[in-house]
């Protein structure tokens, strides 16, 4: 049973996958593997039948650059989109929550602290969306955690409750 070259390398790529008006936001990420001839693999010391050594050779000429940036999974972006979601419910809830509640201080001073306290539970929820990003670059299993936490502890429980002020 012989093999033919051309099988494997039209097995391992798609016709047109070099058509750079098919993708023009995307970006390289390493350097490109050369896939090494079928000759020159069939005269390469050691190659053995199944060509073994042509496979080793384009995966360590295909290893990605350690600087680039690491993709999300898709996993990742459907818990993303699931804790976006409920951060922003949990901003209309707080909203909700401040309308519902009466300023009863007395002073200026009491006043203004009281209303800035009430737009900081309204605008914490996406504080903590936004600095869970900036803070956790790169560190997935650390983002979620965070983002969890946040889910639990930005609960906006006189909205859930529903106690009226």
């Amino acid at each position: 049973m012989s093999r033919d070259g051309d099988d494997e390398d039209e097995a391992l790529r798609w016709e047109g996958d070099d058509d750079a008006t098919l993708a023009p936001g995307w970006k390289r990420v390493g350097s490109p593997a050369a896939a090494p001839s079928p000759g020159a693999v069939e005269g390469a010391e050691g190659a053995t039948s199944d060509g073994a050594t042509a496979v080793s050779a384009i995966a360590e000429a295909g290893e990605p650059d350690e600087t680039a940036a690491a993709q999300p999974g898709s996993a990742e972006l459907v818990l993303l989109g699931v804790f976006g979601g409920v951060y922003l419910l949990y901003t209309l809830g707080w909203i909700l929550s401040v309308l519902r509640v009466q300023n009863a201080a007395q002073d200026p001073v009491s006043q203004v602290m009281f209303a800035l306290g009430l737009w900081l539970a309204v605008l914490a929820p996406a504080l903590w969306f936004g600095v869970t990003f900036a803070l956790t670059r790169g560190r997935t299993r650390a983002r979620l955690i965070w983002l969890l936490v946040g889910a639990v502890v930005l609960l906006p429980v006189a909205f859930v409750a529903g106690v009226t002020a």
